[in-house]
């Protein structure tokens, strides 16, 4: 039986490293791709175990791209069906990401071009350079997407570009299920990662701030991003297929029902209606010429109140 191959992408970071470890209790071999070598090491060392090998690449450019299934598998496994294959990729996850986290006034067309190349174009230059291996195994591919990509929350380049993530998700799902090969998005919002706890260097309340924002009153580690995507790569996920699915643990998909989020928005909606119906009252009593004890009269557009 050949060996099953999983790739993870931007695999030297906090939920790449989570991912590979996950799927390392369910693949032969993890690949872990990265663009900075000593962070690929120091990966290496913290995973410590043979299952998982490293691999350099900067995922957008898609000449380094093309070469990646020839460094991974060799060149006799290059394309084509070989059913005496010693190795063959069962998930691909297209995890690398990140954002600079300009307004969209302060995003340049230099800016958009570097988060939209990270965040949308690198998941397609993986998917097409190894689409023939994905055939071959009838494989799966699970896409690190974001809460940013299924509603407004601000990063708009990254934003943007999650949301097209997501459509590639369903694309591929449409396009490619009749090889067998089924495609799927995780979205979580604010996960546990060292960019996060610098953060909190800064303000010890960050987390408790933040989680009043999702419905269990808990930031995600990265180990629950993990779970997820081991769950979509697996057998117990076989008729799952184009679901963009938010974590657990986050936000609500397309709505605004979320812990002390809606409390604030409902107080505020309240208000607003109270203002208007104040409003509408004074046009009334207006129209009826009363206003308190006196009643207006109009001179050359001029209100002059005198008593009544």
């Amino acid at each position: 039986m050949p060996a099953s191959v999983a790739i993870v992408t931007g695999g030297a970071g906090d939920i790449g490293q989570a991912i590979a470890r996950r799927l390392s209790d369910s693949h032969d071999r993890v690949v872990i791709l990265d663009h900075d070598g000593s962070r690929l090491d120091a990966a290496l060392a913290a995973l410590a175990s043979d299952k998982f090998e490293r691999c350099l690449c900067d995922i957008t450019d898609s000449s380094q791209v093309a070469g990646l299934p020839r460094r991974i598998f060799g060149p006799e496994e290059d394309a084509g069906p070989d059913g005496g294959a010693a190795a063959v990729l069962r998930t691909l996850v297209n995890n690398a990401g990140g954002s600079a986290a300009y307004s969209l006034h302060e995003t340049s067309p230099q800016a958009w071009q570097r988060e939209t190349a990270l965040n949308l174009d690198a998941a397609f230059l993986c998917f097409n350079a190894f689409e023939a291996h994905l055939k071959r195994s009838r494989g799966s591919v699970v896409n690190i997407a974001s809460v940013n990509g299924l509603a407004v929350y601000g990063n708009p380049a990254y934003s943007a570009a999650k949301a097209g993530l997501v459509h590639l998700t369903r694309s591929i799902a449409v396009e490619y299920g009749r090889f067998g090969i089924r495609a799927n998005a995780v979205a979580p919002g604010t996960v546990r990662t060292a960019a996060w706890t610098a953060r909190q260097q800064a303000n010890p309340q960050v987390f408790r701030d933040v989680a009043q924002w999702y419905p269990l009153n808990r930031i995600v580690d990265p180990e629950d991003v993990a779970h997820a995507v081991a769950f979509l790569a697996s057998e117990h996920a076989a008729a799952i297929t184009g679901k963009a699915c938010a974590e657990p643990l986050e936000l609500i998909t397309n709505q605004l029902s979320f812990s002390g989020a809606e409390r604030r928005i409902r107080k505020a909606a309240a208000e607003a209606e109270r203002q208007q119906r104040a409003a509408t009252e004074r046009e009334e009593r207006l129209k009826k010429g009363i206003h308190g004890n006196r009643i207006p009269h109009i001179y050359y557009g001029v209100h002059i109140w005198t008593p009544h």
